[in-house]
């Protein structure tokens, strides 16, 4: 059974048909990339599962709970969270503040102070500057604080938007460096989003390509890494 199943996914903007048929699925414990050039659907396809964006038809199931009507916070109650593109920090709010924030929806104290521990762990930079507001962060550590942010909701699935955004080479290798952690020694479920193919493709046990709205390709990973047409869309030949 996969943890989250988009079948036949229709979207609109007023008029314009965004979404035209998208299904995907992720499997439990799976980092599944969704890649595709400006346009093409992606950041669309999260929002549509988060219930930004509402479908107009199709299904959202997780663990086979329908989830394609409900309210966004109720989506988020429910584990699927997303660290949005732009990152969209609360640039007023300390450091603490905005991981607090990620947290708004539990009431288990004890849980959210582990868990608030566990993000210093994985981002001591967060630490260092926890009382520091978070638009004075570096663009780097305001991505580090959205990712954590989104931790602190407890993710059964986390969906990363462009977390390599306006980063630095170096910065975006740490940034990817935390999600192969998160993956595989925490066993965090994610759906990434990311414009850099090759990164993404290298990290990911399966991948999607959209274009114009439609899935073009799925397969895995490695498959469409060597895969002459999306090397040469995609990977820079």
């Amino acid at each position: 059974m996969s943890l989250l199943r988009v079948n036949d996914i229709h979207t609109y903007y007023g008029r314009i048909h965004a979404l035209k048929g998208v299904s995907l699925s992720v499997d439990e414990g799976e980092i599944v990339t969704l890649i595709g050039g400006n346009g093409a659907g992606k950041t669309t396809t999260l929002n549509t599962i988060c219930g930004i964006t509402p479908a107009a038809s199709g299904s959202i199931l997780l663990r086979d709970r329908d989830i394609t009507r409900m309210r966004p916070y109720e989506i988020v109650q429910l584990g699927v969270v997303q660290s949005p593109e732009g990152r969209k920090i609360f640039t007023r709010l300390t450091v603490r503040e905005n991981l607090e924030m990620g947290a708004f929806s539990r009431n288990d104290r004890d849980g959210v102070a582990r868990d608030m521990e566990y993000v210093f762990e994985r981002f001591p930079r967060l630490r260092e500057r926890q009382k520091q507001l978070g638009g004075t962060l570096s663009g780097g550590e305001q991505q580090m604080l959205a990712i954590g942010r989104a931790l602190m909701a407890r993710p059964q699935i986390l969906l990363l938007d462009e977390p390599s955004m306006g980063l630095a080479p170096l910065l975006v290798r740490e940034i990817f460096d935390v999600i192969t952690y998160l993956n595989r020694e925490s066993g965090t479920t994610i759906l990434l989003v990311e414009q850099n193919a090759q990164m993404a493709l290298a990290i990911a046990d399966r991948a999607y390509v959209l274009q114009s709205g439609y899935v073009t390709h799925a397969d895995t990973a490695a498959a469409l890494q060597n895969n002459e047409t999306i090397k040469q869309a995609y990977l820079g030949g």
